[in-house]
């Protein structure tokens, strides 16, 4: 997959290049104007690189692909003066309708896995943090379950000497301008379901191997402009 992802990213390169060598030449035979063109259609550059970020992901993390290519039409748009203001004007403005509309049809973008994850049985977690850092250590013997959301802020959660209820439980975490770390021992499965906007929900727990797991954690993640990781 990497092999690929960098094959996609030397053809991305070599074209842009190659454009703007035919440009130069261009401008060389006073053909064109090279200021003008890079000065007017320089946010042409954040589309591509949108597109190729989305080709190279086969579509499957449209965060970062989005976001180059919003911004790169709100730009273009504001050079060729068909908005009335600065393009700043509207970037926010359209982050926050983008955001609404992710949060109604986000089942179509989402990390899926190929198990349907349970529901919380009982809230024996619940925390918040907002503008703020926290840490908490986790060692019930039989957790049930519960939540964890971080607003412009962060939460670290250790259930390294937890056990779970009948062997399985589930957390729902979200985190928006915020990050979220959970540390789970390696005896643990981890089934995850993410849905991240603009942000990033990784999965670096290294446990052992299906067959041999004790117990199941069913991680349900949000991220929108921030983060979420698993870690043994």
């Amino acid at each position: 997959m990497s092999h690929h992802r960098g094959h996609q990213g030397r053809i991305f390169w070599g074209l842009v290049l190659v454009i703007l060598g035919v440009l130069f030449l261009l401008d060389q035979m006073d053909r064109l104007d090279f200021g003008y063109i890079i000065s007017t259609y320089w946010p042409v550059i954040l589309i591509a690189l949108g597109l190729s970020i989305l080709v190279g992901n086969r579509f499957r993390h449209q965060g970062p692909g989005l976001f180059f290519i919003v911004f790169g039409v709100f730009f273009l748009l504001a050079e060729l003066d068909v908005l009335r203001y600065s393009a700043w004007h509207y970037i926010w403005p359209a982050l926050i309708i983008i955001i609404g509309l992710w949060l109604i049809f986000r089942p179509a973008f989402r990390y899926s896995s190929r198990e349907k994850l349970p529901e919380i049985k009982e809230n024996d977690m619940d925390i918040t943090a907002v503008f703020s850092g926290m840490k908490r250590r986790v060692e019930s013997q039989n957790f049930r379950g519960g939540k964890a959301a971080a607003v412009f802020g962060g939460i670290e959660i250790d259930f390294s000497q937890a056990k779970l209820d009948e062997a399985k439980a589930t957390v729902e975490l979200t985190a928006i301008f915020g990050g979220i770390t959970i540390r789970v021992p390696r005896e643990w499965k981890v089934v995850l379901d993410g849905t991240p906007l603009l942000g990033a929900i990784e999965d670096k727990h290294h446990g052992l191997p299906d067959a041999e797991a004790k117990a199941t954690l069913y991680v349900k993640g949000t991220a929108i402009f921030g983060g979420i990781e698993i870690k043994s």
